[in-house]
């Protein structure tokens, strides 16, 4: 019996049907006597079905001149990441350049500030209009002690009752190599409002407030250190999100 513990590179290759059969069985039998990681499975899944609705075609275009160097230059990682990486190398301007653990072009470039409000608008995407299941713990001191042990850092989960967005809960994400969080807000009106915090930026990025539009989602996102942070929404305009993110960038700084 092999007692070795399946990793998440694993768990993402099962999601991505990658496995041969007795790695597949392996990783069933690890997910049926783990909850947790049977319930990140489905939402990896969910992920990919989302990407895929919107973005089927994209894998299947053609890669741009000299992608293979720029791929050699990029950390090691499994050929599934490198697959999506060509694709977001190919400057595809959309969400299906965000997702985080596709990203295998190298974080010490520029690239890695200009992926991170396409990283908050996928997440954005597909757990901000989900009824059931849109956040992962709802109690504020649970979820931002769990966030702070997986995450490493002390997290803080800003107050944005005074502009009408209450806080409703968030999750964990996976980024390229360190977890990510993300917090969601929802108003009087059902608008939800997500914070994509992470700590994967090099040391030294640094970055104002900056506005993106990805695929109808508006993103502010800027840089505090190493950290970085995308204020994501698909209703508001750019001023009512530039304000929001001026009250987060005032209370958001991890300890």
């Amino acid at each position: 019996m092999n007692d070795t513990p399946v990793t998440d590179l694993e768990l993402h290759a099962y999601v991505d049907d990658e496995l041969d059969a007795a790695a597949r069985a392996r990783v069933e039998r690890h997910l049926a006597e783990h909850p947790h990681d049977a319930a990140r499975v489905r939402d990896w899944a969910a992920q990919r079905a989302a990407l895929r609705e919107r973005f089927g075609r994209l894998p299947q275009e053609p890669l741009p001149a000299g992608w293979w160097p720029a791929m050699q230059a990029a950390s090691p990682v499994r050929w599934w990441q490198q697959r999506w990486a060509a694709v977001l190398l190919a400057g595809v301007v959309g969400l299906a350049g965000g997702w985080g653990a596709r990203e295998a072009w190298s974080a010490r470039t520029p690239a890695a500030l200009a992926a991170l409000p396409r990283q908050a608008a996928v997440a954005h995407v597909v757990y901000a209009p989900d009824a059931r299941r849109p956040v992962e713990v709802a109690q504020l001191e649970p979820l931002v002690a769990w966030l702070s042990k997986r995450m490493g850092v002390g997290v803080h989960a800003p107050d944005l009752t005074p502009d009408g967005f209450e806080l409703i809960g968030g999750r964990l994400l996976p980024g390229r190599a360190r977890p990510v969080a993300q917090f969601m807000y929802q108003d009087a009106g059902g608008r939800r409002l997500t914070l994509y915090l992470t700590t994967e930026l090099p040391t030294g990025t640094e970055a104002g407030f900056r506005f993106a539009q990805e695929a109808g989602v508006q993103v502010m996102y800027w840089v505090d250190g190493a950290f970085g942070y995308a204020l994501s929404s698909g209703s508001l305009d750019r001023a009512a999100l530039a304000r929001l993110a001026q009250t987060v960038h005032r209370q958001a700084a991890p300890s």
